[in-house]
């Protein structure tokens, strides 16, 4: 009689025949390396592959992704391939520990993680290596080293730009997102990290192995091109049960932060951390603008987030101490993501002013102006964001010192056009909507123009928020470079703009126009290039890395603008409150020009 060789497969013992032995001994050969390969997809994905070793190095407990990471403690001499790999276990939580040596058996996936609507077949996010359907043995312990990031060990390069690079060979020196790839499922260490993206909701923030990379005077890193990505950033979650770090813009996580490299649809590459170094405050405050003289006019830009009724009186309140005390009062405010009086309740309703007076009312409690308020009412779920929501933009002025020029006719489906009145110009209504019905802000919210006097002097003031990036592919993605198919509505949208704008020149060269608002772009963007070709943006007159509003995966960012025609000096300031904190009220800065008339 025959004995049959015994396989070890996972915690169970099968007799198998001399065939099959065979091809079990030729599996257990393969190494994490041979798993990974020398590309972003594995060369052996959907193969069953078995007694694949390495130490285990992070284990995640829970959500519907649970698994476990480990590492080959003999690495091959490929800077290409990675040596460390996920298994999936679904829902069950593995039972390892940090140090287990294993032995793995298991089908070689590609996991491509989705958002919102997306597929495995369409999203543009990378794949992710693993084992799924896996067993496995432990055989002892072992540990891990990890490789530390130094300033200098991420390239600056950030990606190929070869359109979808997911079987294009690796070359990690030279690509930052190759090199994190190289390093899928490895464990990596940051020491003393400066944070870059503040905590969030979800327990994670972003750090940066690059100090010295497009960093701002408040620590952040700004992104100033296309060309440059910021390769140091890197996002960080943990796998700690203990309290997550509440951070913002400039905190230091001193020590080491270390834990495997995963991969997120949320952020691209993160340091799952099973080590954080411990936090220490940078000492980052909000900023105060001064206030403006009596011969300067105050315009502000602030969204607002979608503000409605149904939000906490908090809210109200830090907004109006915003306001009142960070923006120091300014004389017209353009408001974006304003709601209606019910928020996000889809019940038809799209008036604003009990949303406007809460707002104006919190204003006066902490000691500002009362302020008055314009806008027009959308058409129900016609203008984008939270359904229900029918946000919109609105002014505030303050009575006192300035005059809104109440011309009637405005509607949401009127046009507002500049016309003489005498030597200057004038609005045909006021408040009116720019080209409403230009296809270019379908799904979207209208431009609102206002005519108002300062010192007997006419300003038109044109509230924005442009469409959303929604849709445009990450930075971050298997796609290189991303595509930014959101640019083409936005682009429309500033030539609507411009040509209101080339409207109120033609008619009185020296006609003040003020744009203001959340154009959802960056100033060197190609998209509001007929607007920033055509008009002064004073944000130019900061250093580039001073030119941000917005923090975005780490990046900070330029998205919200003031851009100006007209014969006066401007003293333009950004005002930080929000978007570089942990317990931001709002994701934007708001901003402020004061202008001052030319003798």
């Amino acid at each position: 009689m025959r004995v049959l060789p015994l396989i070890a497969t996972g915690l169970l013992v099968t007799a198998i025949s001399p065939a099959a032995a065979s091809i079990a001994a030729a599996q257990q050969a393969v190494r994490v390396h041979d798993i990974q390969g020398t590309t972003r997809v594995s060369p052996l994905d959907g193969q069953r592959v078995s007694g694949v070793t390495g130490v285990v190095t992070g284990v995640r407990a829970a959500g519907s992704a649970r698994g476990f990471w480990f590492q080959d403690p003999q690495p091959d001499a490929d800077p290409r391939t990675s040596e460390g790999l996920f298994v999936h276990t679904e829902e069950q939580t593995p039972q390892v520990a940090v140090g287990d040596a294993v032995a793995v058996t298991g089908t070689v996936a590609e996991h491509y993680p989705t958002s919102g609507d997306q597929t495995p077949e369409n999203t543009p996010n990378q794949s992710v290596t693993q084992l799924t359907g896996a067993t496995w043995q432990v055989s002892g312990t072992g540990a891990i080293l990890p490789e530390v990031l130094t300033e200098d060990a991420v390239p600056v390069e950030h990606a190929p730009a070869d359109g979808a690079i997911d079987s294009r060979e690796l070359e990690p020196q030279r690509f930052a997102l190759d090199f994190y790839e190289s390093r899928e499922a490895m464990v990596l260490r940051v020491d003393d990290a400066r944070v870059v993206g503040p905590t969030d909701e979800y327990r994670s923030l972003w750090i940066t192995s690059k100090p010295a990379q497009n960093a701002n005077e408040r620590g952040g890193t700004t992104y100033t091109g296309y060309a440059d990505a910021n390769a140091g950033r890197l996002k960080v979650e943990s796998l700690l049960a203990d309290e997550f770090p509440s951070a913002a813009v400039g905190d230091r996580l001193r020590g080491s932060t270390s834990g495997p490299l995963d991969y997120s649809s949320f952020g691209g590459y993160v340091l799952e951390a099973g080590q954080l170094g411990s936090h220490v405050p940078g000492g980052l405050r909000p900023e105060t603008t001064r206030a403006q003289q009596d011969d300067e006019l105050a315009v502000a830009t602030y969204n607002v987030e979608n503000l409605d009724p149904a939000d906490e009186q908090a809210k109200f309140d830090r907004l109006a101490q915003g306001v009142v005390g960070n923006l120091a009062a300014p004389d017209v405010l353009a408001l974006e993501e304003v709601q209606d009086n019910t928020g996000a309740t889809d019940d038809g309703v799209v008036a604003a002013d009990e949303t406007l007076r809460r707002f104006t009312d919190a204003i006066a409690a902490e000691g500002g102006p009362r302020y008055q308020w314009r806008q027009i009412d959308p058409g129900n779920n016609a203008d984008g964001g939270e359904p229900g929501g029918n946000i919109r933009v609105a002014f505030l002025f303050n009575p006192a010192r300035v005059s809104f020029v109440d011309r009637p006719g405005g509607d949401a489906t009127t046009p507002v056009e500049p016309v003489a009145d005498g030597d200057r110009a004038a609005l045909t209504v006021s408040p009116g909507r720019i080209d409403p019905a230009n296809p270019a802000w379908t799904d979207s919210r209208k431009p609102l123009a206002g005519e108002l006097l300062f010192h007997g002097r006419p300003v038109f003031v044109v509230a924005n928020h442009f469409s959303s990036k929604g849709g445009d592919q990450p930075l971050h993605g298997r796609f290189q470079p991303p595509a930014r198919s959101s640019e083409q509505q936005r682009t429309e949208q500033a030539k609507a703009v411009r040509g209101f704008v080339d409207q109120a020149l033609a008619v009185d060269p020296q006609a003040s126009v003020v744009v203001a608002g959340d154009l959802n772009d960056y100033g060197f963007s190609p998209a509001l290039a007929p607007l920033t070709e055509a008009m002064t943006a004073p944000a130019d007159a900061l250093p580039p890395v001073e030119r941000y509003s917005y923090v975005y995966e780490g990046n900070s960012q330029q998205l919200d603008h003031i851009l100006l025609t007209g014969p006066h000096t401007a003293d333009y300031d950004i005002v930080h409150v929000n978007a570089e904190f942990p317990d931001q009220i709002s994701d934007h800065d708001p901003q402020v020009v004061r202008l001052r008339a030319a003798e």
